[in-house]
């Protein structure tokens, strides 16, 4: 891991990339963290330069400060005109009075455990759930919205809860015929049948139904730009040019903000033909000038549509770091913030995948995509990457400033689309 961290060090201070492109409640507690978890955090500095939260005059004084004196007070280089930035008030705010457990929780987008969830989101102060076919199997609404309700009641700061309702294949609320009277059709039959007005619509009924449930994003639209069916992603994408695409991507977002549910394209920096990296490694050996002239076209539109979020994939992608799966490559984040000017939040895919932990050396890969520059960790080992990443702040391998502007972007977030109120 030592060796691991060192490279990624060494990378990151490199500009290698310069020449490239022609193209971010407070009514949660004040109260300390129980168990194991507080003693991780103890005495650790916050936002703000306060000790921990919720004790003594600094949270009071906090919380006092008017909206403009809060966001001068942020650091400079925070203080952008980013996606969420009308709440950056409000998020610095919150995130001075959390200790560094509660912000370590904040960054895992976990998927939902079958035993024992509501503990999970206690004990590790869970940013959010992932819920996939097997939670609502046999479910109708009612339990549906119970559970989740619940999950929500048990959680101090309101979380995301995600599913992947792309249409087509996957279908983990639709495939029920307790909760839709229908499957969703991919996005090439819908787009075939009506085009981006048929696209639209049917982004509309899928967040109401989302909705509905309790659920606050979707993990859609897929934004790879793939012309042939014998690629791995070709069934999840539109099956057309990334112009067409892009147009796609752009009809999704817009529609899924006007219904007040949030967005993530998927899967940056783009399939491709590539493999499918849930059962394997890919390696992408095409030329950087195919992502700028292509794949990135679809991104680049979701993005001034207004997508919340981007998943990362774990493509090796060669042109952009040799060896390094993109979702663990601080070159392929420089590219997003810098390149792509993307303000909001990078989440990993599945952590849990065999082909990430084939590049960890069978560490937990938490830290290594934290050190990336990742603000979300999407995993089904999360008490395990929690653990790894509090111990790799506390040792100094992470900075407490990259965990705090990791969980101001996940705030403002939150507040943005009035998750946390």
């Amino acid at each position: 891991m030592i060796v691991f961290v060192v490279v990624l060090v060494a990378v990151a201070g490199i500009d290698v990339y310069g020449y490239m492109r022609m193209r971010s409640n407070a009514s949660s507690s004040g109260s300390s963290v129980s168990g194991a978890s507080s003693t991780a955090s103890g005495g650790e500095t916050v936002a703000g330069g306060s000790s921990e939260p919720g004790t003594g005059s600094a949270a009071a004084s906090s919380s006092s400060k008017t909206d403009s004196e809060q966001t001068s007070a942020l650091p400079a280089s925070w203080n952008d005109s980013g996606i969420f930035s009308a709440y950056y008030a409000k998020a610095y705010q919150k995130l001075s009075t959390m200790s560094l457990s509660e912000k370590v929780g904040q960054m895992f987008l976990a998927r939902c455990p079958q035993e024992n969830a509501v503990s999970s989101i206690q004990a590790c102060h869970l940013g959010g759930f992932v819920l996939f076919e097997s939670d609502f199997k046999g479910k109708n609404t009612n339990q549906v919205v119970s559970t989740i309700a619940a999950y929500q009641k048990a959680s101090s700061i309101p979380m995301i809860m995600a599913v992947d309702e792309e249409g087509g294949t996957v279908v983990r609320i639709s495939g029920n015929p307790k909760l839709s009277a229908h499957k969703f059709q991919s996005p090439q039959q819908v787009y075939a049948e009506g085009g981006l007005k048929a696209v639209s619509a049917d982004t509309l009924k899928k967040a109401q139904l989302l909705k509905k449930l309790g659920l606050n994003l979707n993990l859609a639209p897929v934004s790879d730009v793939s012309l042939s069916p014998s690629d791995y992603i070709y069934s999840r994408t539109l099956g057309r040019s990334a112009q067409a695409t892009g147009q796609y991507v752009a009809a999704v977002v817009k529609a899924m903000r006007e219904s007040g549910l949030s967005s993530t394209l998927k899967h940056f920096p783009g399939y491709g033909n590539n493999l499918n990296t849930h059962t394997g490694i890919a390696i992408d050996n095409r030329p950087y000038s195919t992502f700028v002239n292509s794949d990135f076209i679809p991104f680049e539109q979701g993005i001034k549509a207004g997508a919340e979020s981007i998943l990362v994939s774990h493509n090796i992608v060669q042109c952009m770091q040799k060896g390094v799966p993109a979702s663990l490559s601080p070159a392929v984040h420089r590219i997003l913030r810098n390149d792509l000017h993307f303000t909001g939040v990078i989440m990993t895919d599945d952590l849990s995948m065999g082909a990430i932990k084939d590049y960890t050396d069978n560490q937990d890969p938490a830290v290594a995509a934290v050190l990336a520059g990742n603000d979300m960790l999407m995993t089904d080992d999360f008490q395990q990457g929690y653990d790894a990443v509090l111990k790799a702040v506390n040792a100094g391998v992470i900075s407490k400033e990259q965990i705090d502007r990791a969980v101001f972007r996940i705030l403002a977030w939150k507040y943005a689309r009035r998750i946390l109120v």
